[in-house]
């Protein structure tokens, strides 16, 4: 069932709630510390940590940083986390939906993720190598994915860069 979620940019108090979403939707701590590491990275863009809420509970949130393939720039979306309790309901697809179409205001082209093939097509995602795209470790085909948001734009080819906390 999807519910009618209010999606906006992360404001300060959300932090410790972000934090707590990761933390309740990943069996360890590694997405909510990546969270919050990329806070502090200059691959942090204001406007593009978006949440879910509903009735005034945040229970949803979508995170796109800057990323590079080839020198290009790109955005990485991930992580995307849900509170259990709401899971299913529509919170991860509304803030994933408000992330996209605020990247794309904002004149980004490119965003790649990481994810379940089952899910991510549903917003456009392909798989990257279609683009010659390929992450820098091995990664399933079918599960890195590339949304091209602006088709008058060419998409760039060649291996993903990833900001620091990726990789740390």
């Amino acid at each position: 069932m999807t519910l009618p979620w209010l999606t906006r940019a992360e404001e300060e108090r959300d932090v410790p709630v972000i934090r707590e979403i990761n933390l309740a939707a990943f069996d360890s701590a590694l997405e909510a510390d990546l969270v919050d590491a990329l806070r502090k990275d200059p691959a942090w863009i204001p406007g593009l940590s978006l949440v879910a809420e509903l009735d005034g509970i945040v229970a949803g949130h979508a995170l796109f940083t800057r990323c590079h393939v080839d020198g290009s720039p790109a955005l990485a979306l991930a992580p995307c986390a849900v509170l259990p309790a709401h899971q299913r309901r529509g919170a991860g697809s509304a803030a994933i939906a408000a992330g996209l179409a605020a990247a794309h205001a904002m004149g980004e082209s490119l965003v790649l993720v990481l994810g379940h093939p089952d899910y991510y097509p549903r917003f456009g995602f392909s798989r990257a190598s279609i683009f010659g795209i390929r992450a820098p470790f091995d990664a399933p085909d079918e599960a890195m994915m590339a949304l091209a948001l602006d088709g008058s734009r060419p998409v760039p080819s060649g291996t993903i860069a990833y900001p620091t906390p990726f990789t740390a």
